[in-house]
């Protein structure tokens, strides 16, 4: 049989690209080396983050994609677990980016920006530091340790795409797969190799610049009940995330942050935290970067996170009950990458840890203009 597209990877980018050519009612086969998702797909807080990324194409893809899940999502038996993100600000340098950022034309529609009081009548859970919050409504959290299989199953019995596990592709050419059980067909071909660098187009993506950044998540099990009715952020993001970064109010926050927290600021630290159902949180997460990753955690950099937690949460205490890593490909010039190695062929690469937040929209994009 010959598909109409064929895809390599079976991540969030990989499975965005089989939805987008089946809503165009193209045959389409998916191709994956595990016989799971165990890759960075999962290994994240399954935050659809729309908040603070980068004003222009990446809020754009970020708006369309969390639409994307919200339409899937029920009809994938995917739960979308929280709504909207909370911004505390801790300093008064960062409640100014973001009011900067509540008054911007695009970014800021419908974001309320709320006092230290009015925050802690909405979100009771604020018992730190508070000089503002930012409350965006935009954002959405799924579990992606369960969303990734589930949209997998839904694109093979929703939409027919077949997904073929277990095979590893060692070659492609315009036309064909070369894997380890045998040639697969297909009329256009979509590599998504996630962070591997080494086996498909290795040249291609080390003249872009492409290597890895590696971060540490824990999961943390309350004490006592907590609620919490968002996902939450704090300064540490706003000089992370270009949205709020590339507005000029961040540039004294960041002077200010690399006096009080440098080795928060070296080690990529800064808190996001999310609620599952059970009512454990995910917490995270840190960013070091380099080539070839070791495989073990730094406790030092956990630490790092605990405390930047504990200073909007004094009061919660916790046991760790999971600690993990992940690695995901980065670039320091660009937050995806879309090449043409030959004809009627592309490799796309998400090279921001924007996966989940802006796959959808870029899938469609790709497949639009590969097939038209």
């Amino acid at each position: 049989m010959t598909y109409d597209i064929a895809i390599v990877g079976a991540g969030i980018l990989g499975l965005a690209h089989a939805l987008a050519a089946s809503r165009l009612g193209l045959s389409v086969v998916v191709v994956d080396r595990d016989q799971r998702a165990v890759g960075a797909s999962i290994r994240n807080f399954g935050f659809v983050t729309v908040t603070g990324q980068q004003n222009g194409d990446c809020w754009r893809r970020a708006m369309r994609s969390r639409d994307i899940w919200e339409e899937i999502a029920p009809a994938a038996g995917i739960c979308v677990l929280q709504h909207g993100l909370a911004v505390v600000a801790r300093r008064p340098e960062a409640a100014s980016v973001l009011e900067a950022f509540r008054n911007h034309p695009v970014m800021g529609e419908d974001c309320e920006l709320l006092s230290p009081a009015e925050g802690r009548a909405r979100f009771p859970w604020i018992t730190g530091e508070a000089e503002a919050v930012l409350y965006s409504p935009h954002d959405r959290r799924v579990e992606s340790r369960d969303a990734i299989p589930r949209l997998a199953a839904f694109l093979e019995s929703a939409h027919g795409v077949t997904i073929r596990r277990g095979l590893a592709v060692h070659a492609v050419d315009s036309g064909r797969l070369v894997t380890s059980g045998g040639v697969v067909e297909a009329r256009h071909v979509v590599v998504c190799p996630g962070d591997d660098l080494a086996t498909l187009f290795p040249d291609r993506l080390a003249h872009y610049g492409v290597h890895r950044s590696k971060l540490q998540m824990m999961r943390l099990r309350p004490l006592k009940p907590l609620h919490l009715n968002c996902a939450v952020m704090t300064d540490l993001s706003l000089v992370r995330y270009l949205g709020y970064s590339e507005l000029p109010e961040a540039r004294p926050l960041l002077s200010r942050l690399r006096s009080e927290q440098p080795a928060h600021l070296a080690g990529g630290v800064h808190l996001i935290a999310v609620q599952s159902a059970d009512g454990t949180l995910v917490v995270g997460d840190t960013h070091v970067y380099g080539d070839t990753m070791d495989p073990f955690s730094d406790n030092a950099l956990d630490e790092l996170v605990l405390e930047e937690f504990g200073a909007v949460f004094p009061h919660v205490d916790y046991e760790v009950t999971e600690r993990w890593i992940g690695t995901y490909a980065a670039a320091h010039d660009r937050l995806v990458l879309i090449d043409t190695p030959m004809d009627r062929v592309r490799l796309v690469v998400v090279t921001s840890g924007t996966g989940a937040s802006t796959s959808f929209a870029i899938g469609e994009e790709v497949i639009q203009e590969l097939c038209a």
